[in-house]
């Protein structure tokens, strides 16, 4: 029997805690048995996913669920067969096409697991927290399909092609209905498009998304205590409108579900989120636009802001900075320092609500 678990806590179930939450993805700190907030938050970000209440404390529910969860990935990623040195064959393939996609492999994809991939895979291992042996087993598959996923997320997320069709990689946790509603799309739709027979699916599979052509919307995050009236009030649309273009057949929402919203000339304007200590005067010195500027744009008629509101802003306001890849070692602290900026600016621009960074996450930087 597994104790509940909360914030401050240590010992070896933690350290459990911590390895499943990472093998689902959930949690990128190091495993360390020391329950701090990386590990409250991968906690609560997997309670929603498994619809449980996100209160960050694990009781036996939760257990449960992460029990039932791991051993389904365990059981997909074991579908992948541990690589050396001398392995051939179209997991090889498969294998470097991902390290090259992450920068870590920079010879020929031929199937053939040489000195070069195995070099490739001891640098990728040791950037993520792996025993660096140069071999491939389930614990490395793992890793490298999901920091790949979440690099192909990135390129679905922020392009599409002229065929309306964008690609997906499995990650741990999958279904074929979390992907559908993510995309705003239906099963039978990824499907058709994918010749599936069956809804299973593995850790790694590329999968096919059909995107609708969608000019005028933005991205919002659901947070407590909003519900479709209000987020269709606050961005001047309707409920009807917006069940429409998220595929909603109900009026229900989940804290941390994303949300297409219709918005005119969306393209011209992001989202700001308003953080601890910000006022309009700082907002309008920050992206050098006037009081009224932003009070006009939100329809604001007063200067009283809260902290999580969403504040519209031009787009011409927000384009000075350069993107900064995190690597291994970077703090907050470090980054501010080394590009003469503060942690607070960076948290601002990047809508960060802690310090914890994850290799090759992608900051703006202001310059």
């Amino acid at each position: 029997m597994y104790e509940n678990l909360k914030i401050g806590d240590s010992g070896d179930q933690v350290i459990i805690l911590q390895q499943k939450l990472k093998e689902l993805g959930y949690y990128n700190a190091v495993i360390n048995g020391d329950f701090g907030r990386a590990t409250e938050e991968g906690v609560k970000a997997f309670q929603r996913y498994a619809n449980i209440d996100p209160t960050g404390i694990v009781n036996q529910e939760t257990w449960d669920k992460l029990i039932q969860y791991t051993e389904k990935a365990i059981s997909r990623i074991s579908l992948y067969p541990t690589l050396s040195l001398g392995s051939t064959g179209s997991y090889v393939t498969d294998l470097q096409t991902k390290l090259k996609s992450l920068l870590y492999f920079n010879g020929t994809i031929n199937g053939n697991f040489d000195l070069e991939t195995e070099t490739a895979v001891k640098r990728f291992q040791i950037n993520n927290d792996l025993t660096a042996n140069g071999k491939v087993g389930e614990q490395t598959w793992s890793a490298i399909n999901k920091v790949y996923g979440n690099l192909n997320e990135c390129i679905v997320d922020g392009d599409s092609n002229t065929n309306n069709k964008d690609t997906y990689t499995v990650k741990s946790g999958d279904t074929l209905y979390s992907i559908a509603r993510k995309y705003n799309t239906t099963v039978d739709e990824i499907k058709t498009l994918n010749n599936l027979s069956s809804n299973i699916l593995t850790i790694g599979q590329i999968l096919k998304i059909p995107t609708k052509s969608i000019d005028n919307y933005i991205k919002y995050t659901v947070k407590s205590g909003d519900s479709l009236y209000s987020i269709a009030k606050k961005y001047n649309t309707t409920v009807n409108e917006i069940k429409s273009l998220n595929n909603l057949s109900s009026n229900l929402l989940q804290i941390g579900q994303i949300l297409n919203i219709p918005t005119s000339n969306s393209s011209n304007y992001f989202d700001y989120v308003v953080q601890s200590g910000d006022t309009l005067y700082s907002i309008s010195k920050r992206y050098n636009l006037s009081i009224d500027t932003i009070k006009s744009l939100n329809n604001l008629t007063n200067n009283n802001l809260t902290i999580g509101q969403v504040l519209k802003l031009p787009t011409s306001a927000g384009t000075n900075y350069i993107s900064y890849s995190v690597v291994k070692g970077d703090s907050l602290y470090a980054i501010s320092r080394r590009y003469n900026t503060t942690v607070d600016e960076i948290k601002n621009l990047n809508n960060l609500n802690s310090n914890i960074l994850t290799i090759g996450q992608i900051l703006k930087i202001p310059v």
